[in-house]
């Protein structure tokens, strides 16, 4: 029980470092687009990239996929650089909502590389099952206070002066874009 809890933790603080802030920004400008209304759609997306993020770090950890760290740092970025511009060109169909889906999916495989080899170095393999769930259930933990927060602090602002959906997207995904660039630059 206690690798249990050490590894719920783990994904916790992974998720919600502000030193990994990058984590942290792609959640905020992923979820963006959405009003508070539409929270069963930013949990099926969030969720999305925790399944994306496991993936990565299972097969990482069992050594079937090895990549260069290097790539994936620079990588990271170009994921918040993406979802950043097609917030700007984003309309909610149906077609459109599975692609957003699938895109948080693929953009947490590499989102789960970034984490994955400090994963490989503290997994015991005998017990990588549990691990890997421990940690993914503290990391969806992690996104879910991360969204709550972001929402939270989006009602109390329209409370105070009432902020356009659309603005609100624009605002968070010029910042999420311009974050992600001068990411790139430090990390090339």
């Amino acid at each position: 029980m206690q690798e249990f809890t050490t590894y719920l933790l783990l994904g916790f603080e992974h998720i919600s470092d502000i030193k990994g802030f990058d984590h942290i920004l792609f959640i905020l400008t992923l979820c963006c687009i959405y009003s508070i209304s539409e929270w069963k759609r930013v949990l099926v997306l969030i969720t999305a990239f925790t399944i994306g993020h496991s993936i990565t770090l299972l097969l990482s950890a069992l050594k079937i996929i090895v990549f260069s760290p290097y790539l994936i740092e620079i990588l990271i970025p170009v994921t918040i650089l993406i979802t950043s511009i097609s917030n700007l060109i984003y309309t909610p169909t149906k077609n459109q909502q599975l692609l957003h889906y699938l895109l948080a999916l693929f953009f947490g495989c590499i989102h789960g590389m970034g984490f994955s080899n400090f994963f490989s170095a503290i997994s015991m393999n005998d017990t990588i099952l549990i691990e890997l769930a421990s940690f993914n259930i503290g990391l969806e933990i992690g996104q879910i206070c991360i969204v709550l927060v972001f929402f939270m602090s989006y009602a109390l602002l329209n409370n105070w002066k009432t902020i356009e959906q659309n603005n609100w997207k624009i605002f968070f995904s010029g910042a999420g874009a311009s974050a992600a660039i001068i990411l790139l630059i430090e990390r090339i």
